[in-house]
């Protein structure tokens, strides 16, 4: 019997039985075809870590060789002078100590925050570590710990930003990043970094803090903030910063339709209560952060339609950010009998205010009276325009509205404050966002130059630190 021909342009169907392909096997190859791995964050962030370990071994080497030919120690210029033996005393005996000084002046030990005594307290109670020992290894645990922050703060801003072309920054985030962090760790007062002080632990908890706010995570931001105002006064920084996004997160969220959210976000949407982006969520945007347009084009960003999220965790970021600051300053108060105003009359008594910059004014001034303090007054009228050009070129860039809000407050505290006029610079080191500019400007640069530039930036700072700590030093 002859078998049937298959019409003529037919394909032949293979021996055995047929089965129909299900409709969502491609589906599923899609799901389990191999995806390039991204990076994870410890990764991404290692090359600037790596590369801030080596500024401050440069530093620390630095220091200890300058220390050694002048008969000092330097491991007791980073752990036992200055504000570090204050730190040390209130962790091993707690607060209520005090200095009378023949003028008048009480220097209260009550001027000091409590969270970098009670860290100090944890490794000295449980191994052979004494308090200055302790301060020294939080200090250098969290100098990496605020590097890494920082990094993760500034390739979140510049990852996904427009080009130069279209108003933006330019800058890959990654190198960005790098930059950051290379010019915070290569600051001329970077070696207090390493001290047992509180600005590395400061700046960790703020640049983290900033971060969970960029990216919508806001009880952990409210969190950092919380312990951020533990640290320093200037912790009142991070809580306006945390409650400057959450107010103008709330007055946006009513109409998110065709506005640009450069405030806030990395891609035009408002960070959302779970972290996660909306924009991101439904696939809106593409990587220079500008949706196509007719024809191609790129045209501004807009945020999706979608339901509002819940504001309960917004809210409660809100509430815990300024308890840190807050329950510090009601206690001393409390401890003093001063009620609301106890703090503040503790730094008076170690001549700290705030006069809105006119002792510091003055002092500018009576610089440019005589020759050679002169050019020590045209120095620092050429730094405090540098960081105010840096500020007007963040706004101008679009910074994020927590970062200018961060700086700004750091900035204003540390120029208007009736204190130190030495203590200055210090207090200038955790406003890390001034430094994006510069380190988006040393991202776009070539490899060659911008190493040169960090790298002659991070020598100079070593031989300062030296200098500066066998000198008059801090505060």
């Amino acid at each position: 019997m002859a078998c049937a021909t298959p019409p003529p342009g037919s394909t032949p169907r293979p021996a055995g039985r047929f089965r129909p392909r299900s409709i969502i096997e491609p589906v599923i190859d899609q799901a389990t075809r191999a995806a390039p791995a991204r990076p994870t964050a410890l990764r991404r962030a290692a090359p600037a870590l790596l590369g801030y370990a080596a500024v401050r071994a440069l530093g620390l080497l630095t220091l200890a060789v300058w220390s050694a030919a002048r008969g000092k120690s330097a491991y007791t210029l980073l752990t036992a002078r200055w504000d570090s033996l204050w730190y040390a005393r209130v962790a091993g005996g707690g607060y209520g100590y005090e200095v009378r000084l023949a003028n008048g002046d009480v220097h209260s030990d009550l001027a000091f925050f409590p969270l970098l005594p009670w860290l100090e307290r944890l490794p000295a109670a449980v191994g052979p570590l004494s308090y200055a020992d302790a301060g020294f290894a939080v200090s250098l645990l969290a100098s990496l710990a605020a590097a890494w922050g920082i990094f993760a703060v500034v390739e979140h801003v510049y990852d996904r930003r427009r080009p130069l072309s279209e108003g933006g920054a330019g800058a890959d985030g990654g190198r960005a990043g790098l930059f950051a962090v290379l010019l915070w760790a290569a600051l001329p007062v970077g070696i207090v970094q390493s001290m047992a002080y509180s600005e590395s632990l400061f700046t960790a908890l703020a640049a983290w803090s900033l971060y969970c706010v960029l990216t919508g995570r806001w009880v952990g931001a409210g969190a950092l903030a919380l312990a951020a105002g533990l640290t320093r006064p200037v912790g009142l920084a991070v809580v306006a910063a945390v409650w400057a996004a959450a107010v103008v997160s709330f007055v946006r969220e009513r109409d998110l339709l065709g506005r640009d959210d450069g405030l806030l976000g990395r891609d035009g949407d408002l960070p959302g209560d779970d972290g996660v982006s909306s924009g991101r969520e439904r696939g809106s945007f593409v990587r220079n952060g500008s949706a196509p347009g007719p024809h191609g084009a790129r045209s501004t960003p807009r945020a999706p339609a979608s339901a509002p999220r819940s504001p309960v965790r917004r809210v409660l970021g809100m509430l815990l950010a300024p308890l840190g600051a807050a329950g510090y300053v009601l206690w001393v108060g409390r401890r003093t009998g001063d009620g609301l105003f106890g703090y503040f009359h503790v730094q008076a008594g170690w001549r700290n205010g705030f006069d809105g910059g006119y002792a510091f004014a003055r002092f500018v001034a009576a610089q440019l009276t005589s020759f050679p303090a002169a050019l020590a007054g045209l120095g620092l009228i050429a730094g405090v325009g540098l960081l105010v050009w840096l500020y007007v070129v963040g706004v101008r860039q679009r910074q994020p509205l927590p970062l200018l809000v961060y700086s700004g407050v750091v900035t204003a505290l540390a120029l208007c404050a009736s204190s130190y006029f030495g203590s200055k610079p210090r207090l200038l080191l955790p406003a890390f966002p001034l430094l994006l500019p510069l380190a988006a400007a040393l991202a776009r640069a070539r490899v060659s130059r911008s190493a040169l530039v960090t790298g002659a930036l991070a020598l100079v700072s070593a031989l300062y630190g030296a200098f500066w700590l066998n000198g008059s030093g801090p505060p």
